[in-house]
């Protein structure tokens, strides 16, 4: 018979092992689900990208409304209302997204929030903002259907968005995310269900383009390499195929040993 030192230690690596290929397997199924989503994301870009463009007003459907979907409105700012997301880099340099309601159709309380584009921040906090651009009158916008505002991590929740807009004691609120129903409480509008992200400069109602030179939007897309997450797949599958051979090879060991009687 095998020692019982020599059988804890067998059953130790055996449970071990059985939790390592457990694990990988687990891990490996999670970068499949990854792939599979990144591969539905890329669907929806497409799918929505050659949907025909839709003109957006008070009173367009819920159903027309499709992430990714080319969109134009027509409009004038709210300026007053305007919020500045921080920490959203273009190629490696600090800036804000600036995001401003467009009111529709002349009503009072209807509004699409409009991502205007990325405006950079300055080097020091003695440095002023750049300007905003703050165009009057009937704006003619065009640009991409968004489900929401994208969202960066967020640790803390410091940079809170003020419970009542606009505050005329302060400049446009900085926050690091902005949530559609929050910002439509703090200002009384009323919110079309989805963002638009604004892709060329703004026509006015005299048919010249918006001086806004300094907005750049140039807005990031998720990452679709479904590819790599698939290679970490296989990756994972292959430490789990390594960890169930050694179980077995030391399985059957463990057997042969308890079959076998003690030699002195």
């Amino acid at each position: 018979m095998a020692r019982p030192h020599t059988i804890y230690r067998s059953l130790s690596a055996l449970l071990l092992l059985g939790i390592v290929a457990v694990v990988c397997v687990s891990l490996g199924n999670w970068q499949l689900d990854r792939a599979a989503q990144r591969i539905a994301i890329k669907q929806d870009i497409q799918a929505g990208r050659s949907t025909a463009p839709l003109q957006l007003s008070a009173g367009t459907p819920p159903s027309a409304f499709t992430a990714w979907r080319p969109a134009s409105a027509q409009g004038v700012w709210r300026h007053d209302l305007t919020v500045l997301l921080e920490n959203r880099n273009y190629q490696g340099r600090p800036g804000y997204w600036v995001a401003t309601p467009l009111m529709l159709d002349g009503k009072a309380d209807t509004a699409v929030l409009v991502l205007r584009g990325w405006l950079p921040r300055p080097a020091s906090i003695e440095q002023a903002l750049p300007a905003i651009p703050a165009p009057d009158g009937k704006q003619t916008i065009a640009g991409e259907l968004l489900a929401r505002v994208p969202r960066l991590f967020e640790l803390s929740s410091a940079t809170q968005l003020p419970s009542t807009l606009p505050d005329p004691a302060q400049g446009p609120p900085r926050v690091q995310n902005l949530d559609l129903d929050a910002y439509a409480a703090a200002t009384g509008l009323k919110f079309m269900p989805m963002v638009l992200a604004q892709t060329a400069d703004a026509i006015q109602e005299n048919g010249e383009t918006e001086t806004g030179a300094q907005l750049l939007r140039e807005w990031p897309e998720p990452s679709l390499d479904a590819d790599k997450n698939k290679g970490y797949a296989l990756q994972w599958f292959g430490f789990a195929a390594i960890a169930a051979i050694a179980w077995l090879v030391i399985a059957w060991r463990t057997v042969r040993r308890r079959g076998k009687p003690n030699s002195f």
